[in-house]
């Protein structure tokens, strides 16, 4: 599917809500099916995200990333995500977690790589979990609170903003 290159043939009304919710003309999709059916096919290109087959290809709109970690295993020194549409996922070097922070609040918005561009969203109760693994080790120069899985640092917040 990465390799398909049909024709654009414009944008249709699908969105991907922030909190995993696909919509179809206003209204959400109630199928899981479905939803698994079109998240297999989607794609992000340099001018957005696209439903894609081999004959044509449609934008639609994605609110912040188009799945959401829905939960995390740790094990095996392995930290396994399970997002809204039922894709496992486990980080690691071809699969980082990065973590946004928002400029004016400082609230943490983080991300997994699920495959080629597209990302999900780490859920808060998730989140929370991985901060429970955290540990504070070195990086770039400095001292970071972070987790490791398959052998790779991904760090969360620097060591000195940490709370008492």
């Amino acid at each position: 599917m990465h390799l398909w290159n049909p024709p654009h043939c414009g944008d249709i009304d699908m969105r991907i809500a922030r909190d995993g919710t696909w919509f179809y003309l206003g209204t959400p999709i109630g199928r899981p099916a479905m939803v698994r059916l079109f998240s297999t096919i989607l794609r992000k290109d340099p001018d957005g995200y696209v439903l894609v087959t081999p004959v044509e290809k449609v934008g639609i709109a994605v609110d912040d990333a188009p799945f959401v970690a829905v939960d995390v295993e740790a094990g095996g020194g392995a930290l396994t995500f399970r997002t809204n549409v039922d894709e496992e996922v486990t980080a690691g070097p071809d699969h980082p977690i990065r973590v946004e922070r928002d400029r004016d609040t400082g609230e943490p918005s983080p991300y997994i790589l699920v495959r080629a561009n597209l990302e999900a969203l780490i859920d808060r109760k998730t989140f929370y979990r991985l901060v429970d693994l955290g540990e504070v080790r070195g990086h770039e120069g400095a001292d970071w609170f972070g987790v490791t899985s398959q052998g790779t640092f991904f760090p969360i917040i620097p060591a000195a903003e940490l709370p008492d």
